[in-house]
């Protein structure tokens, strides 16, 4: 028997244990996972401008600080994902948790660029908790459950980001670094919490029993996956909202620097709103939502109105008006959400229960793909071509994510039929 299967719990744990119970605890484990991810955020930018000779080079490394994160998250995560059909999810989920305590901890002792960049690669390597998560959540919960807790997940994830920008805004009043340590501490007791509290949810007999080398490739596994009709423009749905969002993730902070002069404990504060319009959206709204107008409907409106939100932000760089900048914020935060959860339950039912870590896992690293690409061009547009030009662009791109939704259509009804 290996390491990591002597590690897990056996399944009858898992049936013994009620669902309310385990919901509750992924809940608290999404939500330090998610505050610990985003206490760091506000301070990125204004950490690395301190090993930069040249200013102005701050949009592009960011860009790249963000990239090589996605680099290494697209590697693992489709291996992630298959090693949690195999082991079960777990496992999985501790060392993944593991990596992003080291990856902060590094980040936050900081000293050179080069250690930055190995704290971001550490990180990325192990970032695929939250799809291991939500492959946690499919295996206990039925197919036509899986939009709704996935909402709940959502609102409590939101949570996180309310309380870990807020946090993250006022240590930076301390030292740049502290924000990323105090993300350590909070992953290492998320990590000490699971342990001795979270069962396995995948049974034996729902456990691939073979895995070999080679399925560990992450292109192998997006070939396999989009072989699969219900799924392929799904993923480029996914792949298309995420690549301008991870635009803004990169340079938002750096836009609110160089149009309004803000500074960290702002960029917290902006970043706390997302979260409270978030909690409301995803805690409130998508279970009703999608259960009146279905995923697809939801899915669809939301996109067009997270296109809005992208014009709304990139016109702060014409008019430097804070009310542009709020406006586009709440526009995003709360159609966002409905976006992720509505993809996120349309992926789920188009497969069976051996193949949630697989999709889950290429999933992810169609929005690590994003998250590689979609830095370095806004770095490059916003240096380059106006600090406009990244948000404008995305509402184009999010144009393509509508597209491949309404392509999925065909495909997602036989399936259904």
């Amino acid at each position: 028997m290996s390491t990591l299967e002597v590690s897990t719990l056996p399944p009858e744990r898992t049936k013994k244990t009620s669902k309310r119970k385990i919901v509750f605890f992924l809940a608290v484990v999404a939500f330090l996972n998610t505050m610990g991810f985003t206490i760091i955020g506000p301070v990125v930018p204004f950490m690395t401008r301190q090993y930069l000779g040249n200013p102005n080079d701050l949009a592009v490394v960011v860009g790249w600080l963000l990239s090589i994160y996605g680099i290494c998250q697209m590697l693992a995560a489709p291996g992630l994902g298959l090693l949690s059909d195999r082991y079960g999810r777990r496992p999985v989920i501790f060392i993944c948790l593991l990596g992003s305590a080291i990856g902060y901890l590094l980040f936050g002792l900081g000293g050179a660029l080069w250690m930055l960049f190995l704290g971001r690669i550490i990180d990325g390597l192990t970032g695929g908790n939250f799809s291991v998560l939500f492959a946690y959540v499919a295996d206990i919960t039925e197919p036509e459950e899986r939009g709704k807790y996935f909402g709940i997940f959502g609102g409590i994830s939101g949570v996180g980001f309310i309380v870990g920008p807020a946090i993250g805004g006022l240590l930076a009043n301390v030292s740049y670094s502290m924000p990323f340590l105090v993300a350590a501490g909070v992953t290492l007791l998320n990590l000490v919490w699971g342990f001795f509290f979270l069962p396995e949810s995948l049974n034996k007999e729902h456990r691939l029993t073979t895995m070999r080398l080679r399925d560990l490739n992450p292109l192998a596994q997006l070939g396999t996956v989009f072989n699969m009709a219900n799924l392929r423009w799904l993923l480029l749905a996914g792949f298309f909202y995420a690549f301008p969002f991870a635009i803004l993730q990169a340079n938002l902070t750096i836009l609110m620097r160089d149009s309004l002069g803000w500074n960290a404990t702002d960029a917290g504060l902006v970043s706390t709103l997302v979260g409270v319009v978030d909690i409301l959206v995803q805690g409130v709204l998508v279970g009703k939502l999608i259960d009146i107008f279905g995923d697809i409907k939801v899915g669809i409106s939301a996109l067009v109105l997270v296109a809005i939100s992208y014009l709304l932000l990139g016109s702060i760089a014409l008019i430097a008006s804070p009310i542009l900048l709020i406006a586009g914020v709440i526009l995003f935060s709360g159609s966002g959400g409905l976006v992720e959860n509505a993809l996120r339950g349309l992926t789920s039912r188009a497969v069976g229960p051996k193949q949630q870590g697989l999709v889950g896992g290429a999933s992810q690293s169609m929005q690590s793909l994003a998250l590689i690409l979609g830095p370095i061009l806004g770095g490059v547009l916003y240096a380059q071509f106006g600090h406009a030009t990244p948000y404008w662009s995305g509402a184009l791109i999010i144009g393509l994510a509508i597209l491949s939704v309404v392509l999925a259509l065909p495909a997602l009804r036989a399936a259904k039929a």
